[in-house]
């Protein structure tokens, strides 16, 4: 209760400070602005600045109606107020700092021009909406829309290809407003030709749906790529082979945007170390009224043992085969161009080496090595159909989709002896989701429904059966007591059945400024697992008793009503939602007769707002509260080998977690002076009544159990980042930092080889974090170009129980040069070094590149020659500090070694 009063006290006074900022520091001053003849001037600027001074204090551009507004935050009493029009007279006038309406008529001005000398700005604002000038910020080395949307200002790309708009992800990515990849824009952003976009713009608060836009607001911002023409057919190329292995890789996608339709076929296959197959992930979701969408995956609650992978570029570790295929279709079926349908298929086949070696000393003292290699084979099919309607008067969306998985993992271990481990894991999925907004009068009835319907089968077996030391011995009545077992192997079964649905239905009522939405809806899950684990000696297989076998059901429904509170002008956004959730979950154990039920309401209240001010602010504020009853999984009472040195059962209470979190971000972007920065804090605790108790014997093995304690996790942090772009220089440079802290706590009990408890601590450990980052872009000089990336970061562990402490630190440093002695040739070098420190133990790895291009500037083919770790480094050795249980890991990967690629590189027009 204290909690949530204390979060009830931070949420009240963030709203204090945010619209205290509102009501003290702000000026308004409006008007409209017309012509000699009296009709309303469009796209007239209006700036206000301090007298004597060039610093631009606001900015603004009349709507069509001639109308302005800017706000302004100065302590001065006079201000000068400017207004240019063109073939207007500009207008100068100094005014008094408060809020008034101020009209104005401009007189026509008629220039003789001798000469005109057109100049594209780097960055231009209109609206909610920031233009870039493409070209502004490439350099020759450059080839695709990736390349470089991650050197402009405000704009960052992760690893994973999700963009990130002022360090949130992005919710559209449009190319000429169409969104022909729903989310999966991967494919798109990498193989796009630079030479085909003039500009990529930034939609600010987007609002994807038509219909609810100045009635529902968005935090998040979309992307649209504007290409040169209207009618685009493009596409990227490269054809590649090397040694060193025998390498080769092959990349082929052609693309179409028209008017009415929009396409893009991709094959990607190589096996030098690039991940083409997650150019099929979704990166971003839209808005929750266009219904239910997400990254379908494997309810994966068996494994093999797997070797780590490094924090490293993937093109240094990664030992693939794949090959990826993918077809996207865009086109509007009807003479009325409002509706799409939109066919989306993708087919991967991979796989994977991966080697590493850890040595972990435990808090017991336990030193625990492990040597791994894994064989990964994955095989994934998807198939998507989408027709849409998005209008101002109206919406439409269903979105139906298959997906099969079916993957064969293999590890060869070492932990004392040697296992060898196989998961053989099928997974089908069906998915549909229905979204409909309908208008009648004044009012907005939305109706969303939800199926998913997915199996999943797991076999899991492990050779020898000792390899897993210690397991229960069904003989023995009390728990307490385990034997080693004797088989040759043992064998885990488990099958998954879901069956998911959510249905609704809203009312939009608008008033004003204000949107008032009331929506009911239910959610019902039906889950069931069964699982048993054999041990088998020869042929036959014996079964380990009722211990070993799970058949269990988990369903839940969930009731929910609510009311979503929208307030939209032209400066402030706010959301509320006020829903009362009831849970209700049902858990049956079929085999022990024995089950439990909840049910519980909860109200879990969510909000942000936004406020703009002097231009180029924004101020944003988030706050909800979430409460969790557990999921599918969380219970079963009979033993599962969850990998073959893991030994799980979850027979406590059903979980109850409460989850508070609040949040609040500064923004600035001023495309006048090319400067982007943001501050944030987050704060957030999560309350458990269970946790985690992991029974460690002398080698290794864990046995873990859920014990019922309450505890409760917190965590803070903030972030800042400033970013600038110096046309002078033709320089991008921003810094980022971000500080976190956080607090869990876990149990550990010490066994000894019968596995009997010898000792059993409940601790906390605090974990601070520091991190730093830094980005540079230079291509100030017309035959060299340089990017360079540092990110460091600086963490402490801490075990409150014992005060024992661990510091641990890391530097990643990325440098990419390119010199063009002509437009026909290319050299770069690539640098890449990485550090870890733990007290006075580090490891530092370096790579180093070479590259030579040849480009056939009439043709825009390139024809390049790679030469890779060049130093032949073959193992990367790193020192980390497990942040859950304290324990220190110094772990070593096999690596790519030394390699040379040939590719020829080409555009499709």
């Amino acid at each position: 209760m204290i909690q949530l009063l204390t979060m009830k006290k931070l949420l009240s006074v963030l709203f204090i400070l945010s619209f205290s900022m509102i009501v003290l520091a702000q000026k308004t001053i409006s008007g409209v602005i017309t012509d000699a003849d009296g009709k309303p001037l469009a796209s007239a600027s209006v700036t206000v600045e301090e007298p004597g001074k060039n610093a631009i204090l606001a900015y603004g551009i009349s709507n069509a109606k001639g109308e302005y507004k800017v706000s302004v935050n100065s302590s001065e009493g006079n201000l000068d107020l400017k207004i240019k029009a063109f073939n207007q007279k500009p207008i100068t006038q100094t005014i008094k700092n408060e809020d008034q309406k101020l009209n104005f008529s401009m007189d026509s001005q008629a220039t003789e021009i001798q000469e005109v000398r057109l100049k594209t700005k780097l960055i231009t604002k209109k609206g909610d909406t920031i233009s870039y000038d493409l070209k502004s910020f490439e350099n020759k080395n450059d080839r695709t829309l990736a390349d470089v949307l991650k050197k402009i200002p405000g704009i960052e790309v992760n690893k994973d290809g999700t963009v990130l708009y002022q360090g949130e992800a992005i919710n559209k990515f449009y190319v000429n407003g169409k969104d022909l990849m729903e989310g999966g824009y991967g494919t798109i952003n990498n193989s796009l030709p630079k030479d085909a976009v003039s500009k990529v713009e930034v939609l600010e608060n987007h609002q994807p749906v038509s219909i609810l836009r100045d009635k529902v607001p968005s935090e998040q911002a979309a992307l649209n790529i504007k290409l040169k023409k209207s009618v685009t057919m493009t596409g990227r190329g490269e054809i590649g082979a090397g040694f060193s292995p025998l390498l080769w890789n092959v990349k082929l996608t052609p693309m179409f945007f028209g008017q009415k339709n929009q396409w893009v076929v991709n094959y990607k296959a190589n096996n030098n170390g690039e991940s083409v197959e997650n150019e099929g992930n979704l990166l971003s979701f839209g808005s929750r009224w266009e219904g239910r969408r997400s990254q379908v995956s494997a309810n994966r609650w068996l494994n093999v043992e797997q070797a780590q992978t490094p924090d490293l570029p993937e093109k240094r570790y990664l030992l693939n085969n794949v090959h990826f295929f993918s077809a996207n279709l865009l086109t509007s079926p009807f003479k009325n161009k409002e509706w799409e349908l939109k066919l989306n298929a993708n087919y991967t086949n991979n796989a994977i080496e991966r080697d590493s070696y850890s040595n972990e000393i435990l808090v017991n003292g336990s030193n625990i090595e492990r040597t791994i290699h894994n064989d990964f084979y994955t095989n994934k099919a998807k198939g998507e159909m989408i027709f849409t309607k998005n209008a101002k008067k109206g919406f439409f969306k269903n979105t139906t989709t298959w997906t099969g998985m079916w993957s064969d993992n293999q590890a060869d271990a070492f932990n004392q002896i040697s296992a060898d481990e196989n998961l053989n894991a099928p997974t089908f999925n069906f998915t549909n989701s229905l979204s409909t907004i309908l208008p009648w009068k004044d009012k907005l009835f939305n109706v969303m429904s939800y199926v998913s319907i997915q199996n999943d089968k797991q076999t899991l077996s492990s050779r020898p059966g000792r390899y897993s030391s210690f397991v229960p011995d069904p003989l023995f009545s009390t728990p307490e007591q385990f034997i080693p077992n004797n088989f040759e192997a043992l064998r885990q079964y488990i099958s998954l059945k879901s069956i998911n649905t959510t249905h609704s239905a809203s009312v939009g009522l608008s008033y004003r400024k204000w949107t008032f939405t009331p929506e009911a809806g239910i959610s019902v899950n039906f889950n069931s697992m069964k699982s048993n684990l054999n041990g088998i000696n020869g042929n036959e297989s014996t079964l380990y008793g009722l211990d070993y076998q799970n058949n269990i059901n988990w369903n839940e429904v969930q009731p929910y009503t609510q009311v979503g509170v929208n307030y939209k002008s032209q400066n402030i956004n706010l959301n509320l939602t006020l829903p009362v959730n009831f849970y209700g979950i049902d858990y049956n154990d079929n085999l022990r007769g024995t089950g439990q039920a909840i049910n519980k309401t909860r109200f879990e209240p969510t909000m942000f707002g936004s406020y703009d001010f002097a231009s180029f602010f924004k101020l944003w504020i988030f706050g909800s509260i979430a409460n969790s009853f557990g999921n599918f999984g969380d219970l079963y009472a009979g033993n599962i080998l969850t990998n073959p040195t893991f030994v799980q059962v979850k027979s406590s209470q059903l979980p109850e977690t409460t989850s508070r979190n609040a949040s609040s971000r500064l923004e600035y972007r001023n495309p006048l002076n090319n400067l982007f920065f943001n501050v944030s804090y987050r704060i957030g605790n999560n309350t458990n009544n269970l946790v985690t108790n992991q029974r460690i014997s002398p080698n290794g093995t864990i046995l873990s159990e859920i014990l019922e304690r309450d505890n409760t996790s917190t965590s803070n942090s903030q972030r800042a980042e400033i970013g600038k772009y110096f046309p002078s220089f033709k320089t991008n440079f921003s810094v980022n930092f971000t500080n976190s802290n956080s607090k869990n706590y876990s149990m550990i009990s010490d066994v000894n080889e019968d596995f009997e408890t010898i000792n059993e601590r409940f601790y906390s450990i605090k974990n601070e974090g520091q991190a730093f980052g830094l980005k540079f872009n230079n291509t100030y000089f017309s035959w060299l170009s340089v990017d360079y990336n540092l990110t460091m970061n600086w963490r402490k562990s801490t075990d409150n129980s014992s005060n024992l402490t661990n510091k641990n630190s890391d530097w990643n440093h990325n440098l990419a040069t390119y010199i063009y002695p002509s437009d026909n040739h290319t050299f770069g070098f690539i640098w890449d070094d990485i550090t870890t420190t733990l007290a006075m133990e580090s490891y530092r790895n370096s790579f180093f590149d070479v590259s030579y291009q040849y480009t056939w500037v009439k043709k825009k083919i390139d024809f390049e020659f790679k030469w890779l770790n060049i130093g032949n480094k073959k193992v990367y050795e790193t020192i980390s500090v497990n942040t859950l249980t304290n324990s220190i890991r110094r772990n070593t990967y096999n690596i790519r070694p030394s390699q040379f690629m040939f590719t020829v590189k080409f555009n499709f027009k």
